[in-house]
Order: structure tokens, then sequence, then C-alpha cells
């Protein structure tokens, strides 16, 4: 995901990162050069005049709008439930941070960075990239031999995790009662990673985007026939911009479905793991912290 300032009307007219204007823009002029050939031919085909109206374009128009708000509001809920359970790993593991600094008699250390790394686990499971350099960075070195070769690791410091808070409890360094609320903020950070492999591992149905695609495109195939004896020499323009939109909304959808990939709409988990990482650093004391995300140029492509 880009994170970038937000813009003002006119600057936003001419974004191009992230508008999905780049991704369409073939598919758009395919369709400019199909209605500057229906009008060059006055709307023949072979030799024969197809004849449409604005009704069947009206009536389809409609349910192809539902259709497509509908698709989008589906991918959309995936995408904002994902930002949810990526907020409940920051109380949540800033609440384990707060309670294991105040509350137990040993060095925090080890045990904040690993809710880091676990974190940082998180986005690469979800991402399927390599998790090691963060790993490497944030854990002991007698942990990782034990996430070598593991499908979820970010499970396997989460049990680590738990280890550390069984062992400080049975050792009399933390009231059980305070051990027991330690252990829920624990569990909500595997409520957060269970629901987000949901997500990740449970795509929206793939014939609903087949049924999209297909309609999307012989509407506006279609529609040039449809506004030539209407508005003549603006057919094309006006296709077009039909197109964009409908175009614009099935890509976004597409995009937005899957919220942990690295498509610009999409989730931005690297600035997050990186300020949830900082915030827990800060609740050490430490002045050497991450970087801010910085905002990137929106305009370039």
């Amino acid at each position: 995901m880009i994170v970038r300032p937000r813009p003002n009307w006119l600057r936003m007219l001419f974004v191009r990162r992230g508008s999905l204007l780049l991704q369409i823009l073939p598919q758009l002029l395919v369709i400019f050069a199909i209605s500057i050939g229906v009008v060059i031919f006055h709307g023949e085909l072979l030799n024969r005049k197809i004849t449409l109206t604005a009704v069947p374009f009206s009536l389809v128009g409609v349910a192809l709008a539902i259709f497509l708000g509908f698709r989008n509001s589906a991918s959309y809920d995936r995408y904002w439930e994902a930002r949810k359970l990526w907020g409940k790993l920051l109380t949540d593991g800033r609440n384990a941070a707060r309670q294991w600094v105040s509350f137990t008699r040993e060095d925090p250390r080890a045990f904040v960075q690993g809710l880091a790394a676990f974190v940082h686990a998180t986005r690469h499971q979800l991402r399927n990239t390599d998790p090691w350099p963060d790993l490497q960075r944030l854990l002991p070195p007698e942990l990782l031999p034990r996430l070598a070769e593991r499908r979820t690791p970010a499970l396997q410091i989460l049990m680590w995790l738990a280890e550390r808070l069984r062992d400080t409890r049975e050792a009399g360094r933390i009231d059980p009662i305070l051990a027991a609320e330690l252990d829920r903020s624990l569990g909500g950070l595997n409520d957060a990673l269970g629901g987000c492999e949901r997500i990740a591992y449970t795509p929206l149905p793939f014939t609903y985007s087949v049924i999209l695609h297909r309609t999307v495109y012989i509407y506006c195939l279609m529609l040039p026939f449809g506004l030539l004896d209407a508005i003549g020499v603006m057919t094309p323009l006006m296709v077009t911009f039909v197109a964009y939109t409908f175009f614009a909304i099935e890509a976004l959808s597409d995009e937005i479905e899957e919220p942990f990939g690295t498509m610009p709409n999409d989730l931005a988990l690297n600035a997050m793991a990186i300020t949830i990482e900082a915030a827990l650093l800060e609740m050490l004391g430490e002045r050497n912290l991450p970087p801010k995300p910085q905002p990137v140029n929106c305009f370039l492509d």
C-alpha cells in the first residue's frame, strides 16, 4: 500500500500511482479504438447495421452497478476487517508489553522484542516472504533453530512467549492473577493471527469475478452501438468514460480482496509492522527506534 499525504482536490485529479489508471489503460485504449471504428463505419458490422437503443443498456447498467457495488462491498469488508485485526495486533501487543514490563521482576527486553518479532513473522507469513532478517534481528539466537523450516514461525514465537510466561509464573516472579491477564493478551494476538489467516486463505468465490468480468467487457463492447445514433462523434469519449468507471471499480475490487498483498491499494503492512515495533521498543525506553514510514510521491509511476 502507498503511504501518502492527502492531496487537495486539484492534485487528486492527476494522481497516477495507486489510481489503477495505468493498470486498466490497455483495456481503455481497446474500447476507445473500437468506439472510433463504430463511428467511422456508422455502426455497420459485416455490411449490416447494428441497431441498439439505450433501453437495454439502462436495464443492464442498473443490474451491473448493483453487482459491482456488491462485489466492491464484499472486498472492502475483507480489507477493513484485516485492518481491524492489525489494530488488534497493536493493542494486544502493547498490552502484553506493558503488563510484562510493569508486573514481572526480570529483564523485559527478550519478551518485548519477541512480541515485535511475532508481528513481523505474521506479516511475512501473510505475504509469503522471508522472515529471517527480522527474526535474527529481534529474537535470541537459541530460539532460531526452533523456527527453522516451520510453516508458521509466528505461532512458534507465540508458543515461546507463553512458555516464558509459564516459567516466570512457576518461579514466582509474577502474580498468578496478573499472569492470567497477560496470557489473555497473548490469546488476543493468536486471535488476530487466526483472523488474518482466515482472510488470506479464503478468497471470494471465483465465479463472482468471472461473471462480473464478462458482463463488464460485453457491456462496454456493445455500448458504442447503442450511443452512436444519439451522440454521434462523442461516442468514443463517452464510452471510454463509462468503461473507465466499470474497469476501475472491478480492478479495485480484485486488488483489495487480498488486503495483505503488495499492490498500491493493499494494507501497508510494512509501515504498520514498523510502527508496532517502534511502539514496543519505546516501552523499553529505547531511543534508537526504526525510522517512521515516509509518504511517497503518488504522482510518480
